[in-house]
């Protein structure tokens, strides 16, 4: 049986090796221009990246009290359909929701998909945080629910403005890992 330390570094190591590039200047979902990109679905929709990232988050959860996990679509989709799966089959059920970039035009018309009761504690997720803004239109849609806010995870954090964002408005951030973890330049 692994330790945390090995699951850990075993995801860091499929981050480095299969989701990372590095030399080709891509344009990210803040507008920002990089020389340098993290695919996280390829490691959030791949069978053992999605164990490894659902069972740190999992663990990170242990001693936190919190009603419900979500967070804005597509990042957080695999993570929290992961987390959803590997809480139940480890007795200890998670509750998880995901949140549209804009709220259905049809049928129930809603912006959030899943279980989330008003005045719920929620834990936001996402896979790759750069500036932060994906997540923060996702609390907007999670607060008009009423909902408080107990941390936000997230798989990498690029820091590049999100973690300084996030504590201006009070929240915890936890990333699994940072941009220093990639030994990357920004």
């Amino acid at each position: 049986m692994l330790n945390n330390d090995d699951y850990k570094s075993r995801l860091l190591e499929k981050i480095k090796k299969e989701a990372l590039e590095i030399g080709h200047k891509r344009t990210l979902s803040s507008g920002k221009k990089s020389n340098y990109y993290i695919d996280g679905k390829i490691i959030t929709l791949d069978p053992e990246g999605a164990f490894l990232t659902a069972k740190l988050i999992f663990d990170m959860l242990n001693k936190i009290d919190f009603d419900a996990v979500g967070g804005p679509t597509l990042g957080a989709d695999p993570i929290v359909a992961a987390l959803a799966l590997f809480s139940f089959l480890n007795k200890r059920p998670i509750q998880t929701f995901i949140v549209r970039k804009e709220p259905k035009k049809h049928g129930t018309m809603k912006s959030i998909e899943g279980k989330l009761a008003k005045g719920s504690k929620v834990i936001i997720v996402d896979d790759v945080v750069t500036t932060g803004k994906s997540i923060l239109q996702a609390i907007d849609a999670v607060k008009q629910e009423e909902c408080e806010i107990v941390k936000i995870i997230a798989l990498v954090d690029r820091q590049e403005g999100a973690r300084e964002k996030f504590d201006s408005l009070g929240y915890e951030f936890a990333p699994i890992f940072t941009r220093e973890d990639l030994k990357v330049n920004g």
